[in-house]
Formats: structure tokens, sequence, C-alpha cells
């Protein structure tokens, strides 16, 4: 199965293996980009994740 481009708040917190409260947290601190399509509906993407979670190496 292919990994969409962009996920849900919940999607991206179970994509990273992390709260949902941490998704929100990341966004604040811009180290995750919201994307906004309507008031209830924000997206983020999966690329910035993936970029996001190698910084995160541990050597």
């Amino acid at each position: 199965m292919q990994t969409p481009k962009y996920l849900r708040a919940k999607e991206m917190a179970k994509y990273l293996n992390i709260g949902l409260s941490t998704v929100w947290l990341y966004a604040k601190q811009g180290k995750l980009t919201p994307k906004k399509l309507s008031d209830r509906v924000t997206l983020f993407s999966v690329d910035e994740a993936d970029k996001l979670i190698n910084g995160f190496e541990v050597a």
C-alpha cells in the first residue's frame, strides 16, 4: 500500500508513533507545518514528518 502525501493529525500521530497532542505541539513549535483545508480539516506532510524523524536518529 502506498503512503499518502498528507495525513490528518490523528493519522500523523499513529504514523510517527507519538501522541496527538505532540503532533499539535510540533506544529506550534514549527517542526511540522499544518495545512488547513477548512475549519475542521488540517493536514500534515508525510515528507516533512519523515525529515523530522530522520533528524532525531540516534547514532
